[in-house]
């Protein structure tokens, strides 16, 4: 692993390049086999130029099963830092003494990834800020193929004109409706843990209703 980031930018190309063909390829329907990155992100805000990525947390999911072994979380080092938002996430400008540059921490997170498919709550803000991130370090943006749990959520509640159906439902409320605990709510490995959670239990009702293929799930 270390031989990967010695070798630095060019290392990263291939790996982004492997990406973007596997992400164009025919990907397996069946989704136990498919290797999901459920991620998370906690940031200074919520402006995509100006604003940074203060933690990125991660977890994989596979065969319906969430090996926590298999997590990832940083803390990146800048220069940028926001009292008010730290009220929320609670990670204070001194929380963590070693933490590597962004770029460094983009390097850890994109070797973890892989071709993955990407799984989170309102996925274009955290993909979003990713990209601003990869950008800025010279590096392209993602291609993996994302899912978002508040647009999921929504095809398994029934259509009707007697019920009334939100435009948007938040991780809390998720939360709530799957009886997952909040417990590390506003840290980015416990919002990444909430968000996998929901999508097993997204993926329990839709699977009640009928058999499901990956592909049914970007319809």
């Amino acid at each position: 692993m270390m031989n990967f980031f010695k070798k630095g930018k060019a290392a990263l190309f291939k790996l982004w390049k492997k990406s973007e063909k596997s992400s164009e390829e025919e990907q397996s329907n069946d989704i136990n086999t498919t290797r999901f990155v459920v991620l998370d992100t906690e940031t200074t805000g919520f402006d995509y130029t100006n604003d940074r990525i203060l933690c990125i947390g991660a977890i994989v999911l596979q065969n319906n099963t969430i090996p926590l072994h298999h997590s990832f979380e940083v803390f990146i080092q800048q220069e940028h830092y926001d009292q008010a938002t730290a009220k929320i996430h609670g990670i204070l400008k001194e929380y963590v003494l070693d933490r590597p540059t962004e770029l460094e921490a983009l390097q850890h997170f994109l070797a973890f990834l892989g071709d993955s498919i990407i799984i989170a709550h309102h996925t274009i803000f955290d993909i979003t800020m990713i990209n601003k991130a990869l950008e800025r370090n010279g590096l392209p943006k993602l291609t993996n193929k994302t899912l978002d749990t508040a647009v999921l959520y929504k095809k398994t509640l029934l259509v009707s004109h007697l019920l009334e159906r939100k435009d948007n439902y938040s991780l809390d409320e998720l939360a709530d409706k799957f009886d997952i605990s909040k417990k590390d709510r506003h840290t980015a490995m416990g919002d990444a843990y909430i968000t996998a959670i929901a999508f097993l239990k997204i993926l329990n009702k839709l699977r009640s209703k009928k058999e499901l293929t990956l592909k049914q799930l970007f319809k």
